[in-house]
């Protein structure tokens, strides 16, 4: 795969997750994919690895919690080799009237043409604030 193919197959995933096609976006992703979002379960249930059906698990959770699904803006995208790097932000609106506007730094490894690890950073506290404070 090239770089640019690359880079397409991320930004395709995100296109496809704020259209709220999450069956579309799981689909640029292998069937062995791993997830792992930065945090300590103790206070952000959703950290560390998840498998893609476990992550398809979250995906589906987040957007049934929305008003209008969950809109990712790439903001910033740098690619070598395998390895495609982004600044992401997004914005969504939760039933429970919260503001869901998160700023991520995500690592995504390409491989034979599907997403094979994500690695994802972002602000801890404001998932918890957001998704999971009572």
């Amino acid at each position: 795969m090239t770089i640019e193919r690359n880079k397409q197959i991320a930004g395709e995933f995100f296109s496809r997750f704020s259209a709220n096609d999450i069956e579309g976006a799981l689909d640029t992703m292998a069937d062995d994919a791993t997830w792992w979002i930065a945090g300590r379960s103790a206070s952000t249930p959703v950290a560390g690895t998840q498998s893609k059906t476990q992550i398809a698990r979250i995906f589906h959770r987040m957007v049934e919690q929305t008003t209008d699904g969950l809109r990712m803006t790439v903001k910033g995208m740098t690619a070598e080799a395998d390895r495609v790097a982004l600044e992401l932000e997004s914005y969504g609106k939760l039933k429970n009237g919260r503001i869901y506007n998160q700023e991520y730094h995500t690592l995504m490894v390409i491989r034979d043409g599907k997403i094979s690890a994500v690695r994802e950073y972002l602000d801890t506290r404001h998932v918890f604030e957001v998704w999971f404070k009572p």
